[in-house]
């Protein structure tokens, strides 16, 4: 057999490309490893997450259900106020004409308070001229009875 240098090329070339592929397998295994690592990590998050995103689901749920009870709360109250809008309308009308028959009674009450008032002064004002024309005319006739005597 004998081997001729062709021959002996291509073993080495044969050699060679085996030994590349050795040296190339090695960062294959481990990046097949690092994909692995990967997909469990991918995995795990996917089985975490389906729970939290359950839970979070829920308390969407809770929070729907409470706006939807603060909106009927809030439309209550709203219909309350308008309630109350109507009872202080109201309340300034009857404000308004109570200040309106208060001030009909106060004229109508005035009017004769005033007249009872002047009449009275009036009499107290005679009175105290009568009584000051009394003691005038008394003393004038003590003047006279003692020009009389002297």
């Amino acid at each position: 057999m004998t081997v001729s240098l062709g021959g002996i090329a291509a073993l080495v070339a044969s050699g060679g490309f085996f030994v590349l592929v050795l040296v190339l397998a090695v960062p294959i295994l481990r990046l097949r490893k690092t994909i692995d690592a990967a997909t469990g990590a991918l995995q795990d998050a996917a089985h975490q997450t389906t729970p939290m995103l359950e839970r979070v689901n829920t308390t969407i749920d809770n929070v729907n259900v409470a706006l939807t009870q603060v909106h009927t709360t809030l439309d209550g109250v709203n219909m309350q106020l308008a309630r109350i809008d109507t009872i202080t309308e109201n309340v300034s009308h009857v404000s308004a004409n109570v200040a309106n028959l208060s001030t009909v009674v106060s004229a109508a009450a005035a009017n004769p308070l005033v007249k009872v008032a002047a009449f009275g002064y009036g009499v107290r004002k005679a009175a105290a001229n009568r009584r000051s024309a009394a003691d005038e005319a008394e003393v004038r006739e003590q003047i006279k009875q003692r020009r009389k005597r002297t």
